[in-house]
């Protein structure tokens, strides 16, 4: 691992991480949004074929019932058991941010309030490249069920068997995921945004993917909503003279794991970054004075995963304000996180976390803000609103409420 100096050019560089697009990717996704907008199906046939060496039909593109009740033929009986136990956690966890409708009325008539509704249709991405990313489907499409999401559907490229991974198909169907469809990359998220003859358009896509898929959603932003831009995935640890070696290494180590991993270290301890320096780890160093600064950097590099493996990681946590998710102890490795927890994984990475939060409830639902005046509360308000009126000079602003006094 390479040591890195606060303030230093490679530092600045770990901050800004996320700045900037790849040109190459951006104009290749381009071409392929314009021609699923354009021809629809046979434009994701064409790029299923290219990319994912897989032939197939518009019948082919969506995953039938036959396909679904034989995946459970595929996978082993204890694995619906084992995702129980995994979904009563996401469940209680969902449960703490159901918002409901409110509404406030004065003495005056004025009635002033927020109708929330849930989003009708939602698309879901679930990568499935080298291996089949199972848990981002429990991960996604739990906070849509409870938001109220009205019609789920699902993405997931084909294999070269024409088929789904059946642990995808059979958490989706115990989810009751409306549609899936046998669609990656760019091509899976233009379809969800614009609609095909076959695959339904969607209100928002939410999950995670490769830099086609980030830079698709960036593209489609506008025409449909979209959870945020996730690049790779991040590991910021801080640790001090009382944080097991082993557990460090180890953590360090399971972020790597994935591609284009990115696993950093802070620490005040000159022992420990000595030690995790010679470890044959692709990531950073970062020494610090003290525990203080620490947080202090924590909070610059905004990282997706922070892990807190001193011996009193609630102070720390105290002073963090920029972070996807925060694990405190030695005991609460990401992979918690990331498959049995109950918060979802899907979370901001790049430096995002300064202004975005990881997948919830409220990424399913919109709100209508409720106005409603009587004529007193309406006179009692007049001067002030004639006066900005006034200075915007909008006559016709100014008429609108004059007429209700004629």
């Amino acid at each position: 691992m390479k040591l890195v100096r606060v303030g230093s050019k490679q530092f600045q560089k770990l901050c800004d991480r996320n700045s900037g697009r790849n040109k190459r990717v951006s104009e290749s996704v381009r071409k392929i949004v314009e021609n699923v907008r354009t021809n629809g199906d046979e434009a994701v046939i064409k790029y299923t074929r290219q990319f994912d060496h897989v032939k197939l039909t518009p019948k082919d593109l969506r995953v039938s019932e036959c396909e679904t009740s034989g995946a459970y033929q595929d996978i082993k009986p204890e694995f619906v058991s084992t995702l129980k136990v995994i979904l009563d956690n996401i469940n209680k966890f969902y449960k703490k941010q159901l918002k409901k409708s409110w509404k406030i009325k004065d003495a005056d008539g004025v009635l002033l309030g927020e109708k929330v509704t849930s989003l009708e249709k939602v698309g879901i991405y679930v990568p499935s490249g080298t291996v089949p990313l199972v848990s981002s489907v429990y991960m996604t499409v739990i906070p849509a069920k409870m938001a109220g999401v009205k019609k789920i559907v699902l993405v997931t490229p084909p294999n070269q068997y024409k088929t789904v991974d059946p642990h995808i198909l059979v958490v989706a169907n115990l989810l009751k995921v409306d549609e899936i469809y046998k669609v990656g990359g760019a091509q899976a998220i233009a379809s969800l945004a614009f609609g095909t003859k076959t695959i339904p358009r969607v209100d928002k896509i939410v999950g995670p993917g490769n830099a086609y898929v980030t830079e698709a959603k960036r593209q489609v932003f506008g025409y449909c909503d979209i959870d945020m831009l996730a690049g790779p995935t991040e590991v910021v640890i801080i640790a001090n003279q009382f944080s097991d070696i082993n557990f460090v290494k180890a953590d360090l180590e399971a972020q790597a794991e994935h591609f284009m991993g990115l696993s950093i270290l802070i620490t005040n301890s000159k022992k420990l970054a000595a030690i995790i320096k010679k470890e044959n780890l692709k990531g950073y160093v970062i020494l610090v004075k003290n525990m203080d600064e620490a947080a202090d950097v924590a909070n610059m590099l905004a990282a997706e995963h922070l892990q807190i493996l001193t011996n009193n990681p609630k102070r720390i946590a105290r002073r963090i304000v920029n972070a996807g998710a925060i694990f405190l102890g030695p005991y609460t490795p990401v992979a918690v996180g990331d498959y049995v927890a109950g918060p979802s994984h899907v979370l901001p990475t790049g430096g995002s976390a300064r202004f975005f939060s990881g997948l919830g409830l409220s990424d399913f639902y919109k709100s209508s803000h409720i106005l409603s005046y009587t004529k007193k509360a309406l006179e009692k308000i007049r001067e002030p609103l004639e006066k900005v009126a006034e200075i915007e000079r909008l006559t016709k602003h100014l008429d609108s409420v004059k007429v209700r006094f004629e």
